[in-house]
């Protein structure tokens, strides 16, 4: 009779679940592998200064409810992690400990109570918003004879028209516009939509792509001045850029509202723009 094999070690049931179940199995995002590797890289790095064990050494085991909890504890207060940033840590470590959970039998016990810590609770804020008149300000701020301005009108004209995440309209690429009426977005999940563009919009994306000077349909639609990609903190900066501008150009009257309303959708660009 067969002896049964020995459970895997935790080194190789973090690599395969990388490999193996992560990239092959569930064919997720690589924006999901780095967030999930970079949850990882910082447990693993507290595990080490909390239980003086190494990467290699770690087992199952130590995964327990105490460790978590100690890490979770160590993001918010020593790291000043947002409770959602907390949560993405917690889910990444909840969905490699359900993948082990198929591989070492002995160590279930451990991993049910580890999967028992729940979620943390928080509050939304509430969004402000922008009247027409003040997102018209806001979109006819960017000087439109500059490289910059004409790129960040076209940008926040399709944000505006099509409602799309920053990392949305960031990821698009020339070849996702077509004819310059639609546009192809690519949203979380690798769900895939089309929307069309308003005629205002549709014409200040085709003068911008002239200025692109036909660099290839794979090129950034709204790329860094360098040619690479911009990142949303590029986009928080240009926008409030444009928002100071275009409070300048309303009614006294409507300047502390405009500027109020585009700081609080500002605060909220990585989370509920993407």
């Amino acid at each position: 009779m067969a002896r049964p094999k020995p459970p895997s070690p935790f080194p190789t049931l973090l690599q395969r679940f990388f490999v193996e179940h992560l990239r092959q199995h569930r064919a997720v995002s690589p924006c999901t592998i780095a967030a999930y590797r970079d949850t990882f890289r910082l447990l693993l790095a507290f595990a080490e200064a909390k239980i003086k064990k190494s990467p290699t050494t770690i087992t199952m085991a130590d995964l327990n409810a105490n460790l978590i909890l100690g890490f979770l504890d160590h993001l918010e207060k020593k790291r000043n992690n947002c409770a959602q940033s907390r949560n993405a840590r917690l889910a990444a470590i909840r969905s490699f400990l359900k993948y082990a959970a198929h591989h070492d039998l002995t160590a279930t016990e451990v991993i049910a109570q580890t999967l028992a810590i729940p979620m943390k609770r928080f509050d939304r804020p509430m969004l402000g918003f922008l009247s027409r008149e003040e997102m018209k300000a806001i979109l006819d701020a960017p000087d439109p004879r500059s490289w910059a301005g004409a790129r960040d009108r076209a940008l926040f004209s399709v944000m505006y028209n099509t409602g799309a995440r920053v990392s949305e309209t960031i990821s698009l690429r020339v070849v996702d516009i077509a004819d310059g009426s639609v546009v192809h977005l690519q949203g979380k999940g690798r769900k895939e939509r089309s929307v069309p563009l308003w005629r205002s919009t549709a014409t200040l994306v085709r003068d911008w792509k002239r200025r692109l000077a036909n660099k290839g349909d794979e090129t950034f639609l709204f790329p860094s001045q360098r040619g690479g990609k911009l990142t949303r903190s590029n986009v928080a900066q240009r926008l409030a850029l444009a928002g100071r501008r275009g409070g300048r150009a309303l009614p006294t009257t409507r300047r502390s509202f405009n500027i109020s309303a585009l700081h609080s959708t500002l605060c909220s660009l990585p989370n509920y723009f993407g």
